[in-house]
Protein backbone atom coordinates (compact mmCIF):
# COMPACT_ATOMS: atom_id res chain seq x y z
CA UNK A 1 0.00 0.00 0.00
CA UNK A 2 2.01 3.36 -1.56
CA UNK A 3 0.76 6.81 -0.06
CA UNK A 4 1.76 9.15 -2.56
CA UNK A 5 2.71 12.43 -1.25
CA UNK A 6 3.81 15.83 -3.14
CA UNK A 7 6.23 17.70 -1.11
CA UNK A 8 3.53 20.43 -0.10
CA UNK A 9 1.82 17.35 1.45
CA UNK A 10 4.39 16.78 4.10
CA UNK A 11 3.32 19.10 6.18
CA UNK A 12 -0.76 17.92 6.19
CA UNK A 13 0.47 14.34 7.33
CA UNK A 14 -1.07 15.08 10.94
CA UNK A 15 -2.49 12.66 14.03
CA UNK A 16 -6.06 11.83 14.99
CA UNK A 17 -7.49 9.79 17.36
CA UNK A 18 -10.48 7.34 16.17
CA UNK A 19 -13.20 5.95 18.89
CA UNK A 20 -14.61 4.02 16.54
CA UNK A 21 -11.58 1.80 15.76
CA UNK A 22 -11.08 1.55 19.09
CA UNK A 23 -14.27 -0.06 19.95
CA UNK A 24 -14.39 -1.90 16.55
CA UNK A 25 -10.79 -3.89 17.61
CA UNK A 26 -12.43 -4.23 20.99
CA UNK A 27 -15.35 -6.47 19.47
CA UNK A 28 -13.05 -8.49 17.38
CA UNK A 29 -10.77 -9.21 20.70
CA UNK A 30 -13.78 -10.76 22.21
CA UNK A 31 -14.30 -12.54 18.93
CA UNK A 32 -10.77 -13.65 18.75
CA UNK A 33 -9.17 -13.11 22.44
CA UNK A 34 -6.46 -15.91 21.75
CA UNK A 35 -5.21 -13.97 18.81
CA UNK A 36 -4.68 -10.45 21.32
CA UNK A 37 -3.04 -11.34 24.38
CA UNK A 38 -1.58 -7.74 25.14
CA UNK A 39 -5.82 -7.33 26.00
CA UNK A 40 -6.12 -10.09 28.30
CA UNK A 41 -6.46 -7.79 31.18
CA UNK A 42 -8.84 -5.78 29.56
CA UNK A 43 -10.65 -8.71 28.30
CA UNK A 44 -11.08 -10.07 32.03
CA UNK A 45 -13.17 -6.85 33.07
CA UNK A 46 -15.62 -6.96 30.67
CA UNK A 47 -15.97 -10.73 29.13
CA UNK A 48 -18.78 -11.08 31.94
CA UNK A 49 -20.93 -7.88 30.71
CA UNK A 50 -21.18 -7.96 27.17
CA UNK A 51 -24.73 -6.84 25.79
CA UNK A 52 -25.56 -10.01 23.87
CA UNK A 53 -27.87 -8.54 21.11
CA UNK A 54 -25.61 -5.43 20.33
CA UNK A 55 -22.43 -7.65 20.18
CA UNK A 56 -24.11 -9.88 17.84
CA UNK A 57 -25.15 -7.15 15.36
CA UNK A 58 -21.90 -5.44 15.44
CA UNK A 59 -20.04 -8.68 15.45
CA UNK A 60 -21.97 -9.76 12.23
CA UNK A 61 -21.12 -6.30 10.93
CA UNK A 62 -17.00 -5.69 11.68
CA UNK A 63 -16.35 -9.60 11.40
CA UNK A 64 -13.08 -10.96 12.61
CA UNK A 65 -10.58 -9.96 10.78
CA UNK A 66 -10.15 -7.95 7.25
CA UNK A 67 -12.34 -5.33 5.95
CA UNK A 68 -15.20 -3.81 7.83
CA UNK A 69 -17.13 -0.70 6.44
CA UNK A 70 -15.40 2.53 6.28
CA UNK A 71 -18.43 4.56 7.94
CA UNK A 72 -17.75 2.98 10.79
CA UNK A 73 -14.23 4.78 11.38
CA UNK A 74 -13.60 7.34 8.34
CA UNK A 75 -13.46 10.75 10.26
CA UNK A 76 -10.19 10.44 12.92
CA UNK A 77 -8.69 13.99 13.82
CA UNK A 78 -6.98 15.16 17.20
CA UNK A 79 -10.51 16.17 19.16
CA UNK A 80 -12.35 13.39 18.43
CA UNK A 81 -14.84 11.79 21.06
CA UNK A 82 -17.51 9.01 21.62
CA UNK A 83 -19.89 11.70 21.09
CA UNK A 84 -18.74 13.06 17.96
CA UNK A 85 -17.91 9.39 16.60
CA UNK A 86 -21.37 8.44 17.37
CA UNK A 87 -23.20 11.33 16.03
CA UNK A 88 -21.46 10.89 12.96
CA UNK A 89 -22.40 7.86 12.51
CA UNK A 90 -26.02 8.38 12.51
CA UNK A 91 -25.86 10.54 9.85
CA UNK A 92 -23.92 8.85 7.18
CA UNK A 93 -25.34 8.91 4.03
CA UNK A 94 -27.29 5.97 2.58
CA UNK A 95 -25.67 5.85 -0.45
CA UNK A 96 -22.27 5.54 1.00
CA UNK A 97 -23.40 3.58 3.51
CA UNK A 98 -24.85 0.67 1.25
CA UNK A 99 -21.46 1.32 -1.13
CA UNK A 100 -19.61 -0.08 2.39
CA UNK A 101 -22.36 -3.19 2.99
CA UNK A 102 -21.76 -3.71 -1.03
CA UNK A 103 -17.83 -4.45 -0.37
CA UNK A 104 -19.16 -6.54 3.00
CA UNK A 105 -21.80 -8.44 0.74
CA UNK A 106 -18.62 -9.71 -1.43
CA UNK A 107 -17.33 -10.93 1.44
CA UNK A 108 -19.40 -12.87 3.40
CA UNK A 109 -21.51 -15.85 2.72
CA UNK A 110 -24.11 -18.08 5.07
CA UNK A 111 -26.09 -16.42 7.37
CA UNK A 112 -23.86 -13.07 7.68
CA UNK A 113 -24.17 -12.52 3.85
CA UNK A 114 -28.21 -12.81 4.57
CA UNK A 115 -28.08 -10.20 7.73
CA UNK A 116 -25.99 -7.66 6.02
CA UNK A 117 -28.77 -7.97 2.51
CA UNK A 118 -31.42 -6.69 5.16
CA UNK A 119 -29.23 -3.98 6.37
CA UNK A 120 -28.53 -3.04 2.37
CA UNK A 121 -32.26 -2.94 1.99
CA UNK A 122 -33.02 -0.93 4.77
CA UNK A 123 -30.53 1.35 5.12
CA UNK A 124 -32.00 3.87 7.79
CA UNK A 125 -33.17 1.89 9.69
CA UNK A 126 -29.65 -0.53 10.03
CA UNK A 127 -27.83 2.61 10.56
CA UNK A 128 -29.76 3.56 13.34
CA UNK A 129 -29.64 0.01 15.13
CA UNK A 130 -25.98 0.18 14.31
CA UNK A 131 -25.68 3.57 16.22
CA UNK A 132 -27.65 2.48 18.99
CA UNK A 133 -25.44 -0.95 19.65
CA UNK A 134 -22.32 0.97 18.89
CA UNK A 135 -23.40 3.17 22.02
CA UNK A 136 -24.19 0.44 23.91
CA UNK A 137 -21.31 -1.81 23.63
CA UNK A 138 -19.07 1.77 23.97
CA UNK A 139 -20.37 2.37 27.66
CA UNK A 140 -19.50 -1.20 28.37
CA UNK A 141 -16.47 -2.15 26.64
CA UNK A 142 -14.44 1.21 26.04
CA UNK A 143 -16.23 4.21 28.20
CA UNK A 144 -14.72 2.34 31.60
CA UNK A 145 -11.06 2.22 30.06
CA UNK A 146 -10.94 5.43 27.80
CA UNK A 147 -8.90 7.68 29.95
CA UNK A 148 -6.60 4.94 30.47
CA UNK A 149 -6.30 4.37 26.52
CA UNK A 150 -6.83 8.32 25.59
CA UNK A 151 -3.55 8.86 27.76
CA UNK A 152 -1.53 6.31 25.68
CA UNK A 153 -2.73 7.52 22.68
CA UNK A 154 -2.14 10.89 23.02
CA UNK A 155 1.43 9.83 24.55
CA UNK A 156 2.19 8.12 21.63
CA UNK A 157 1.32 10.49 19.65
CA UNK A 158 3.87 12.94 21.56
CA UNK A 159 6.46 10.70 20.86
CA UNK A 160 6.52 10.67 17.13
CA UNK A 161 6.21 14.84 17.16
CA UNK A 162 8.75 14.76 19.13
CA UNK A 163 10.46 12.30 16.56
CA UNK A 164 10.05 14.37 13.68
CA UNK A 165 11.79 17.42 15.73
CA UNK A 166 15.03 15.74 16.03
CA UNK A 167 15.12 12.75 13.54
CA UNK A 168 12.76 13.94 10.79
CA UNK A 169 9.45 12.81 8.71
CA UNK A 170 10.76 9.94 7.47
CA UNK A 171 12.40 8.83 10.32
CA UNK A 172 9.35 9.02 12.77
CA UNK A 173 7.24 7.12 10.03
CA UNK A 174 9.70 4.02 9.77
CA UNK A 175 9.18 4.38 13.40
CA UNK A 176 5.71 3.64 13.43
CA UNK A 177 5.32 -0.27 12.62
CA UNK A 178 7.65 -3.22 11.26
CA UNK A 179 5.41 -2.76 8.35
CA UNK A 180 5.61 0.79 7.25
CA UNK A 181 8.33 2.55 5.92
CA UNK A 182 9.33 6.00 3.96
CA UNK A 183 9.38 5.46 -0.01
CA UNK A 184 10.55 7.88 -2.02
CA UNK A 185 7.92 10.24 -2.33
CA UNK A 186 5.83 8.42 0.15
CA UNK A 187 4.43 5.80 2.90
CA UNK A 188 4.43 2.39 2.16
CA UNK A 189 2.94 -0.08 4.46
CA UNK A 190 3.04 -3.90 3.62
CA UNK A 191 -0.64 -5.64 3.29
CA UNK A 192 -1.78 -9.01 4.04
CA UNK A 193 -4.49 -9.11 1.66
CA UNK A 194 -4.61 -6.23 -0.60
CA UNK A 195 -2.50 -3.66 -2.38
CA UNK A 196 -3.29 0.11 -3.90
CA UNK A 197 -1.47 3.07 -4.91
CA UNK A 198 -3.21 5.77 -3.15
CA UNK A 199 -2.52 9.68 -4.67
CA UNK A 200 -2.99 11.98 -1.73
CA UNK A 201 -1.14 14.77 -3.02
CA UNK A 202 -3.77 17.61 -1.86
CA UNK A 203 -5.20 15.98 1.12
CA UNK A 204 -2.02 14.32 3.30
CA UNK A 205 -2.47 11.70 5.39
CA UNK A 206 -4.13 10.94 9.00
CA UNK A 207 -1.62 8.81 11.36
CA UNK A 208 -3.86 7.19 13.82
CA UNK A 209 -2.13 5.25 16.77
CA UNK A 210 -4.26 2.05 17.87
CA UNK A 211 -4.66 0.47 21.74
CA UNK A 212 -7.51 -2.69 20.58
CA UNK A 213 -5.42 -3.77 17.51
CA UNK A 214 -2.37 -3.99 18.94
CA UNK A 215 -0.39 -6.02 16.20
CA UNK A 216 -1.66 -4.89 12.55
CA UNK A 217 -1.92 -1.61 11.20
CA UNK A 218 -4.96 -0.52 8.98
CA UNK A 219 -5.79 1.93 6.20
CA UNK A 220 -8.85 4.14 4.52
CA UNK A 221 -8.03 4.80 0.91
CA UNK A 222 -11.76 5.56 -0.71
CA UNK A 223 -13.11 8.89 -0.53
CA UNK A 224 -14.74 10.77 1.06
CA UNK A 225 -12.43 9.75 4.21
CA UNK A 226 -9.47 11.29 4.20
CA UNK A 227 -6.53 8.16 3.69
CA UNK A 228 -5.78 7.38 6.84
CA UNK A 229 -3.08 4.91 8.59
CA UNK A 230 -3.86 3.11 11.58
CA UNK A 231 -0.82 1.94 13.25
CA UNK A 232 -0.20 0.04 17.03
CA UNK A 233 0.65 2.55 19.14
CA UNK A 234 3.70 2.28 21.67
CA UNK A 235 3.81 0.95 25.29
CA UNK A 236 0.48 -1.49 25.55
CA UNK A 237 1.24 -4.22 27.56
CA UNK A 238 -1.61 -6.83 29.27
CA UNK A 239 -2.08 -4.32 32.37
CA UNK A 240 -2.84 -1.01 30.32
CA UNK A 241 -6.33 -1.59 31.17
CA UNK A 242 -5.19 -1.43 34.88
CA UNK A 243 -7.75 0.58 37.10
CA UNK A 244 -5.96 4.16 38.35
CA UNK A 245 -5.70 3.13 42.38
CA UNK A 246 -3.10 0.40 40.64
CA UNK A 247 -2.02 3.27 38.44
CA UNK A 248 -1.44 5.68 42.17
CA UNK A 249 0.06 2.37 43.96
CA UNK A 250 2.31 1.92 40.87
CA UNK A 251 3.52 5.73 40.65
CA UNK A 252 3.55 5.73 44.52
CA UNK A 253 6.52 3.02 44.41
CA UNK A 254 7.97 5.25 41.69
CA UNK A 255 9.05 8.32 43.37
CA UNK A 256 12.50 8.37 44.23
CA UNK A 257 15.97 10.04 42.92
CA UNK A 258 17.45 6.91 41.15
CA UNK A 259 14.47 6.06 39.53
CA UNK A 260 13.57 9.67 38.14
CA UNK A 261 17.73 9.62 36.84
CA UNK A 262 17.03 6.27 35.23
CA UNK A 263 13.95 7.71 33.39
CA UNK A 264 15.44 10.85 32.60
CA UNK A 265 18.05 9.59 30.73
CA UNK A 266 16.23 6.24 29.37
CA UNK A 267 15.65 8.01 26.00
CA UNK A 268 18.14 5.26 24.10
CA UNK A 269 17.63 1.44 24.34
CA UNK A 270 20.47 0.59 27.11
CA UNK A 271 21.37 -2.57 29.16
CA UNK A 272 20.84 -3.19 33.17
CA UNK A 273 24.76 -2.93 33.17
CA UNK A 274 25.10 0.75 30.99
CA UNK A 275 22.18 1.82 33.04
CA UNK A 276 23.71 0.67 36.10
CA UNK A 277 27.05 2.74 34.98
CA UNK A 278 25.62 6.20 33.90
CA UNK A 279 23.85 6.30 37.29
CA UNK A 280 26.59 4.92 39.54
CA UNK A 281 24.40 2.06 41.03
CA UNK A 282 25.02 -1.54 41.36
CA UNK A 283 24.03 -3.92 38.64
CA UNK A 284 21.15 -5.37 40.80
CA UNK A 285 19.85 -1.87 42.25
CA UNK A 286 19.47 -1.02 39.06
CA UNK A 287 17.69 -4.13 37.77
CA UNK A 288 15.05 -2.93 40.51
CA UNK A 289 14.57 0.43 39.78
CA UNK A 290 13.92 -0.82 35.78
CA UNK A 291 11.85 -3.62 37.13
CA UNK A 292 9.39 -0.67 39.10
CA UNK A 293 9.44 1.30 36.11
CA UNK A 294 8.41 -1.61 33.94
CA UNK A 295 5.85 -2.42 36.11
CA UNK A 296 4.35 1.45 36.08
CA UNK A 297 4.38 1.69 32.92
CA UNK A 298 7.09 4.40 31.93
CA UNK A 299 9.77 1.27 30.82
CA UNK A 300 9.66 -1.35 27.92
CA UNK A 301 12.42 -3.79 28.19
CA UNK A 302 12.96 -5.94 24.88
CA UNK A 303 15.36 -8.55 24.59
CA UNK A 304 18.27 -8.38 21.77
CA UNK A 305 19.89 -11.36 21.80
CA UNK A 306 21.09 -12.11 25.20
CA UNK A 307 20.90 -8.42 26.27
CA UNK A 308 17.68 -6.85 27.78
CA UNK A 309 17.69 -3.77 26.32
CA UNK A 310 15.58 -0.67 28.22
CA UNK A 311 14.09 2.63 26.85
CA UNK A 312 10.81 4.77 28.06
CA UNK A 313 7.32 3.94 26.48
CA UNK A 314 5.17 7.09 25.44
CA UNK A 315 4.24 7.40 28.90
CA UNK A 316 7.29 7.87 30.15
CA UNK A 317 7.86 10.17 27.49
CA UNK A 318 4.68 12.21 28.61
CA UNK A 319 6.19 12.31 31.94
CA UNK A 320 9.25 13.60 30.77
CA UNK A 321 8.36 15.80 28.92
CA UNK A 322 5.45 17.31 31.61
CA UNK A 323 8.84 17.59 33.99
CA UNK A 324 11.37 19.10 31.80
Amino acid sequence: MDFRLAPDDISAIRFGISPGHELCHAIRVLQRPDDQPMQWGWLRGVRDRVPREPFELMAVIIGADGYFPDFLTATPSWDMGPDDEVRRLRTVRPELFRADLTKMLARSSGRRHEAIARMFDHPIRARGMIADAWLELWEVLVAPVWPQLERILRADIAVRARRVTTDGIAAMVGGLHESVAWHGDGVRVRMRLHSELVDCRGSGLVLVPSVMSSHRCAVLTEPPAQPTLFYPAQGVTETWARDPEAASRSLGALLSPARAEILLTAHDPRTTSQVAADCGLAVSTASHHLTVLRNSGLITSVRDGARMLHTRTPVGEALVGAAI
